[in-house]
């Protein structure tokens, strides 16, 4: 997978600023969804190889079903290993031609839902419920997925739904907690897309967005059982004390007093493979591949960061400051914003942000930079920031103040003004963010 970042960003400190982006060009290498799709799904003789697990060739039609930020690249590969097998199906993804081979491509909306998400969505249920005991269902999910494609559950409108989706966003919560919800305001998430395409067999291929790969949080688990309940999700909303639908409210409480049934934690459609084809650990890995290969002695620290955003960046700022000339630690995680202030950005650049403000006055030139491997931080075109010792001065010189801009969740503005942002459009996958915390060798 290659991408151009925009050269902008090296203005500020060229040499270190270049093996950064070589480091993120290697995690997005290690994170291509059509490379680990081919990986794990191979076809030999009369049998599919999925991963480990191996599948009689179906009698029927291999159903390939597709959601999420990386269904196109994903559904690509899988037609390779499926050339000459009958297959039809559809993916929701956030662009794409009007077809991927004999797959229909549609296109949803994200971070929340929208009439072309409930296309998809209903059309995904509908040919998973088509599906025979003679067919084949091959699940394709990744990040993304539980906006780009969704059925409300019966008493839910799509308008109540983007009306939680945005509140939760808003509030800072966990995805895990956030997709808990969604979950049980779904009539395609947890393990429900499973449910009607039984009694065909199944396999899912996920490329993992969120920290651990907990299948039922990446793309809210649609071929898995769900673990939490309608009272989990009851309990949520009504400890962040947010404003939401009265109908949401009811529809919770349906299920929290046992009038609408819960998913099943087991049974036959259940049963087939889920893999993991590739995560933020991977493109952790990738990164550091990358830097090592410039001479630079590189560590993968930790691949489950959370947290509010200006906090790690505080404490990678922190952690730049310590390490000796030519050290980089590489992070991959996905930190969360409380969004307090009327300005733009993300919580990539929050860290970048929060991060230069740490680095102000370090005479070693370090840096922490911070993307997001789908190439879009919140509602803007960059992927993320970097932060360095200049960072903060460089917005002094042009009237703004980063701890002012910090607050009002303004780090797109004063990233834009220091050339801090990370630039590269839609990458094409999406697991997570990975962040770095680098101290160059002296010049």
């Amino acid at each position: 997978m290659a991408v151009t970042f925009d050269p902008a960003v090296l203005a500020p400190d060229p040499g270190p600023r270049a093996d950064v982006l070589a480091a993120l060009s290697g995690a997005l290498a290690a994170a291509d969804p059509a490379a680990a799709v081919r990986r794990s799904l191979r076809r030999r003789g009369g049998r599919l190889w999925v991963a480990g697990a191996q599948m009689r060739l179906p009698r029927g039609r291999v159903v390939v079903l597709g959601l999420g930020k990386a269904a196109v690249a994903m559904a690509g590969a899988a037609l390779e290993a499926l050339d000459g097998l009958p297959v039809t199906g559809a993916i929701a993804a956030p662009a794409a031609a009007d077809s991927v081979g004999p797959l229909q491509a549609i296109i949803g909306g994200h971070p929340s839902p929208d009439a072309g998400s409930l296309a998809a969505g209903r059309r995904l249920l509908e040919l998973a419920g088509e599906a025979g005991a003679d067919d084949l269902v091959l699940v394709l999910v990744s990040g993304g997925g539980s906006a780009l494609a969704e059925v409300p559950s019966p008493g839910v409108a799509l308008e109540d739904l983007v009306t939680v989706n945005e509140a939760l966003l808003r509030s800072g919560a966990p995805i895990t907690a956030v997709n808990t919800v969604r979950r049980h305001l779904s009539a395609l998430k947890g393990g429900r897309l499973a449910q009607a395409a039984a009694p065909a067999r199944l396999a899912t291929l996920v490329v993992s967005d969120v920290v651990g790969s907990p299948l039922t949080a990446i793309a809210g688990g649609p071929t898995v059982p769900d673990p939490t309940t309608y009272a989990d999700a009851l309990s949520i909303l009504e400890r962040s004390r947010m404003n939401v639908p009265s109908a949401v409210l009811a529809v919770l409480r349906e299920g929290a007093d046992g009038r609408r049934p819960e998913t099943p934690d087991s049974g036959p459609a259940f049963d087939g493979p889920v893999v993991v084809v590739t995560d933020g650990a991977a493109a952790a890995r990738g990164a550091a591949e990358a830097a090592a290969s410039r001479d630079i002695s590189t560590r993968v620290c930790s691949t489950n960061v959370e947290g509010e955003a200006r906090l790690v960046g505080t404490r990678l700022g922190e952690a730049a400051r310590r390490l000796a000339p030519g050290e980089m630690e590489v992070h991959a995680g996905e930190t969360t914003v409380t969004v307090a202030g009327q300005g733009t950005g993300g919580r990539n650049q929050e860290v970048a942000l929060a991060a230069g403000m740490t680095l102000a006055g370090d005479p070693g030139r370090s840096l922490v930079a911070s993307f997001a491997t789908d190439g879009v931080d919140g509602p803007t075109d960059a992927a993320g920031g970097i932060g360095d010792a200049g960072t903060t001065g460089g917005g002094l010189d042009r009237g703004l103040d980063a701890a002012v801009c910090l607050a009002g969740n303004d780090s797109y503005r004063y990233l834009a003004a220091v050339g801090g942002l990370l630039r590269c459009g839609p990458t094409g996958t999406n697991v997570g963010d990975v962040m770095i915390a680098y101290r160059p060798r002296r010049t």
